[in-house]
């Protein structure tokens, strides 16, 4: 009688350990935060189409637990991002809007997959990005966007695997933003944008990631660079301060043997920093650079996140 009421105790402090355990986990999902900065709420102009080569790098510094605190300090994580994308904007209208869209192929080492530090994958193709709706307005002191997009899990994905390059799930995203100009000019911007993010179940289980509010943008100012006999601009530079947020907004739902599906704790995140960008008017070719360091993480990874993009535009304009 003894024997079994030790095994049942020991069996309870188990399950209320893993329980515990699992309330600080979290889940990951496909928004890449600092791929948006100044003028986020600006669609690019219509008639052209956009290749573009994303270069995202994202290093942890340290883990945080539900009080705010370092569980893990220097974790020793570095993922990085790369691809090939592509964004065309038409003259076509809906609603008074210019229709677009964008897809990006794109690779991905030492995906991070929650708040699980043991990941080790080599560069490997990860879930796609599909964004096959965005309208964009413009107005003399106002630009405005929206947008549905969706992930596609075309990424290696095993549950419990360390070296998953995809998320292994269905991600749908519907986003909306705004840039605001404080002169006629439009060289003095502030922008934002809201992304929500709902998430299918992974693959072969009954593991579903949260919904996922992020909120990203900028303070930034504009300067035309003129030619030699300054008769012209030759190139466009934007440089300012940029920032995001993200909040967990409904509790992942991880199935535990006995107890049934049980619900994490929800994690946030903020990152303030910096951006330069520079569009040779000549040339059409744009490079960019970003840099957000994060603060008040809650539950999830916190660190430096650095976005690189080196694009060329083509107009499709008819002579």
């Amino acid at each position: 009688m003894k024997t079994k009421l030790k095994q049942r105790q020991t069996i309870t402090t188990l399950l209320l350990l893993f329980v515990s355990f699992i309330g600080q986990a979290q889940l990951k999902g496909g928004h890449i935060l600092g791929a948006m900065g100044l003028q986020s709420g600006t669609q690019t102009p219509a008639n052209t189409l956009s290749v573009y080569i994303p270069g995202y790098i994202y290093s942890a510094s340290s883990l945080k637990d539900a009080n705010g605190d370092k569980a893990i300090t220097n974790p020793d994580l570095t993922m990085v991002i790369t691809g090939a994308g592509v964004t065309w904007v038409s003259d076509f209208k809906i609603l008074g809007a210019n229709y677009g869209a964008t897809a990006l192929l794109a690779f991905a080492s030492n995906t991070i997959q929650g708040n699980n530090a043991d990941v080790n994958n080599n560069l490997a193709l990860t879930d796609t990005y599909i964004q096959p709706i965005q309208l964009g307005w413009h107005n003399k002191r106002a630009d405005f966007v929206a947008s549905y997009q969706l992930y596609l899990p075309t990424g290696r994905f095993t549950a419990g695997a360390s070296d998953n390059s995809g998320l292994g799930m269905f991600m749908n995203e519907f986003s909306a933003g705004t840039t605001l100009y404080f002169n006629d000019k439009k060289t003095f911007h502030f922008a934002t944008l809201a992304s929500y993010e709902i998430n299918g179940k992974k693959k072969d289980t009954d593991i579903k990631t949260g919904d996922i509010l992020s909120i990203e943008g900028g303070l930034g100012k504009t300067f035309y660079m003129m030619n030699a006999e300054k008769t012209a601009p030759k190139g466009i530079l934007n440089a300012g301060l940029i920032y995001y947020l993200q909040y967990k907004v409904s509790s992942d739902k991880i199935p535990v043997p006995i107890l049934g599906i049980v619900e994490t704790d929800k994690d946030h995140v903020a990152g303030l920093g910096a951006e330069i960008n520079y569009f040779d008017i000549g040339c059409k070719t744009s490079a960019g650079f970003r840099w957000i360091g994060e603060i008040n993480a809650v539950n999830r990874f916190q660190g430096n996140t650095f976005f690189l993009t080196l694009a060329h535009v083509f107009s499709l304009k008819k002579e």
